[in-house]
């Protein structure tokens, strides 16, 4: 299983429009509104088998009133 967390920086005014669409998606464990450069951080996990970068430009840069994503990869948790 790979976990990684995309950053996410909405649009002006689109941020609540992302989360809801991120939630409804049921493709992210955990959403959290933020402050600073992003307006969102996402968790998600995905099988090892899975591409990471076709995931996030399949299933979440297409979501409307995103603007920009940082993706973290993971190695291990403590």
């Amino acid at each position: 299983m790979q976990t990684f967390f995309v950053q996410i920086k909405c649009r002006l005014g689109k941020t609540y429009e992302v989360a809801t669409a991120l939630a409804d998606a049921e493709i992210a464990s955990e959403i959290y509104s933020t402050a600073g450069n992003y307006d969102i951080l996402a968790k998600f996990h995905l099988d090892d088998a899975n591409d990471i970068g076709h995931f996030v430009a399949n299933k979440v840069q297409v979501i409307p009133g995103i603007q920009d994503t940082q993706t973290v990869i993971t190695f291990k948790a403590f």
